[in-house]
């Protein structure tokens, strides 16, 4: 809606211009009119739409040509004022005013227009059976007031309806050629009826009209008043009301009532709540909030609110109930949105059932990615869905958190992040696309039939770490080594893909690691990729296993997407952990038998210590321990002894190991 209105009055000399504006603004009628009065600024709180206005006079006597058509330029709307005692100056209002108004007017946009018969007090006829085939004619014509300056009839009302004029045009809603409204009014409307239709089932029942009415007027409608209104469509509509509830025929109809009643700001509310501006576009602030800001080495991510809803928005889509969207169903959740904005490179992104449809999982994982990728696109989305309507939340912004900083992670050594990047890096053919789509659980079978043209370089789903749920979002990253951006650089793990068949692939991962990773705190992981293959030395100095021990890294990872069923999932574990616990060095959740960690895993699990607890486990719980027993302080000694030396053996034997290594 405009932040202020500018109203410009003409018309013939001596028919009361300024004797309306000073009439309006000292509530009597002035004894001694100048030719032309100052330009008036009526605050906002005394107007009845609370926005400011100014009102502009027009003297041909003081005012050039030149100047007249450039106040026309700047008004938002036109009262032409002619006297209805004066038949000329009612003619001159299409003779002359109305085409001059259009010459300096675009076309596409023209000015709203208020006629306006001052002196009314001087006659006792009135001038609208005059006036009424005027209207007809000229479009821009919002409607026609008659007045009196002298007995302050109609003055306040005069302005009124200049500043409704202006803030709820009737020009972009309706057609009153057609007497029908026009098809940008239809299609928000239709998109407004759709986002608050919650079930889904194509008519607005009780609840979903009172939460509407509430979310667009801030009060229920009384249940008489509902009755009232359906009984409205009920007779003027075939199928506008359909077991109980209204349908969009029924909806679309009632605001046609209004506008042709003159109640069009009715329909400008509930537009302008649902965040249209005047051009019927949905408004830029609304769409993309200027509240969010999102620091350097921070990221984005839907918070709890956001993924509930967004889950009833697949729920109500999912009509046969099989936890995934078939392409009708993602076609009917995106009718609200101007375009469709997945594409089928989605399809091999996310996690899809044996139909290639997108499951729940994989619906989720694509609005996580986008949310993590481009959070202002995360935001426009939620706009078209109505997420700040819906969720009673004052704009889309609310549905983000922005994590802290990853320095800041780290040195805490504790992370509330739940999406973690992974950017893969290898040679061509090493085996990286193959890696992503394994993680969707695609072996080398399913991975054949995918279209070269909708290949995607990411893949996201889910991965559990000690219970929790994460999302771990993979990056193919271009095998150009000498471009690596500040994007390809900026993950919280690093996945180095090698071909273990071709002798040639392992050089690339290692030059990539010495030369951009090797100083760094990213973690880093080698895998072995087609381990199905027979492994083929590596024509490097070092061989894969002595380069990872070397630079304090797992040892490299055997994984192959050459399966039978879905591959192995346990690879993207143990990334997710990583990414998790980047500080933990110790905790590479391998079974190579040659690292600390292991060492220490061995000998908790060996005979020797299972040996001894189970005897200290004899000695202590087995035996019968008494009320006396408990309360000896002789009894306690010997527990504590036991747990030190307990300690002070497994801290002898880490340190070792530690020096070992």
């Amino acid at each position: 809606m405009r932040k202020d209105v500018r109203i410009l009055l003409v018309g013939e000399p001596k028919v009361g211009k300024t004797s309306l504006i000073m009439s309006l603004v000292s509530e009597e009628f002035p004894q001694v009119v100048p030719y032309r009065a100052e330009e008036i600024t009526i605050p906002a709180d005394v107007t009845p739409e609370r926005v400011p206005t100014h009102i502009v006079d027009y003297s041909e006597a003081e005012q050039t040509d030149e100047q007249l058509s450039s106040e026309i330029s700047k008004a938002n709307v036109i009262c032409i004022v002619y006297a209805v005692n004066n038949k000329k100056s009612i003619e001159k209002v299409t003779s002359h005013w109305i085409p001059l108004i259009n010459d300096n007017t675009d076309k596409d946009s023209r000015v709203p227009v208020i006629l306006v018969g001052n002196k009314s007090d001087l006659v006792e006829h009135s001038s609208m059976e005059t006036i009424l085939p005027v209207m007809n004619q000229y479009t821009e014509i919002e409607t026609c007031v008659e007045c009196s300056a002298k007995n302050l009839k109609n003055i306040s009302e005069l302005f009124y309806y200049a500043q409704k004029a202006v803030l709820h045009p009737t020009g972009p809603l309706y057609c009153p050629e057609e007497k029908r409204m026009k098809p940008a009014c239809i299609k928000a409307l239709t998109r407004i009826f759709k986002v608050s239709d919650l079930d889904n089932d194509g008519i607005l029942n009780d609840n979903e009209l009172n939460f509407f009415q509430r979310t667009c007027f801030n009060a229920p409608l009384a249940s008489q008043a509902l009755e009232d209104v359906k009984n409205v469509v009920r007779k003027n509509v075939i199928d506008g009301v359909c077991d109980n509830g209204l349908t969009l025929k029924g909806f679309l109809f009632l605001h046609t009532l209004f506008i042709q009643r003159g109640r069009h700001e009715t329909t400008w509310t509930v537009l302008r709540r649902f965040g249209y501006d005047d051009d019927l576009e949905l408004h830029q602030d609304y769409l993309f909030p200027l509240t969010l800001k999102v620091p350097p080495d921070c990221t984005t991510e839907l918070n709890h609110n956001a993924y509930l809803f967004l889950q009833s928005v697949f729920d109500k889509h999912d009509k046969d109930r099989d936890c995934a969207l078939s392409p009708e169903e993602l076609k009917d959740l995106f009718d609200v949105f101007p375009y469709m904005p997945w594409g089928l490179d989605v399809n091999n992104t996310v996690c899809t059932n044996d139909e290639g449809w997108i499951t729940n999982q994989g619906y989720l994982s694509q609005w996580t990615l986008t949310t993590y990728l481009d959070v202002q696109r995360c935001l426009e989305y939620l706009g078209y869905l109505g997420y700040s309507i819906i969720s009673e939340q004052e704009s889309q912004a609310a549905a983000i958190t922005v994590t802290r900083d990853k320095k800041i992670d780290l040195q805490k050594k504790q992370t509330q992040r739940s999406v973690f990047r992974c950017n893969v890096f290898g040679d061509s053919g090493s085996g990286k696309s193959g890696f992503l789509q394994a993680f969707l659980g695609r072996n080398l079978t399913r991975q054949n039939i995918v279209s070269e043209e909708h290949m995607s370089y990411y893949a996201i789903s889910t991965a559990y770490v000690y219970g929790q749920e994460k999302y771990l979002l993979l990056h193919e990253v271009f095998p150009d080594f000498d471009v690596l951006s500040d994007a390809d650089m900026a993950c919280d793990i690093v996945c180095l893909v090698y071909d273990a068949s071709n002798p040639h692939s392992f050089e690339y991962c290692a030059r990539v690691f010495k030369q951009y990773f090797m100083d760094t705190k990213t973690p880093c992981m080698m895998i072995a990729a087609k381990s199905d293959l027979q492994e083929t030395k590596q024509l490097y100095a070092l061989t894969p296993l002595e380069f990872c021990r070397k630079h304090k890294m797992p040892p490299p990872q055997a994984f192959t997407c050459n399966t039978a069923g879905a591959p192995c999932k346990d690879i993207y574990t143990k990334l997710t952990t990583m990414a998790m616990h980047p500080h933990a060095r110790l905790r590479c959740m391998c079974t190579c038998n040659r690292c600390t960690f292991c060492h220490l895993q061995n000998f908790i699990n060996s005979e020797l210590v299972q040996t001894v607890k189970a005897k200290l486990y004899t000695a202590i719980l087995s035996r019968h321990v008494t009320q006396a027993d408990l309360k000896s302080s002789a009894f306690w000694l010997r527990v504590s002894v036991g747990a030190t030396v307990f300690a002070v053996l497994g801290f002898a034997m880490y340190r070792v190991l530690l020096k070992q290594r």
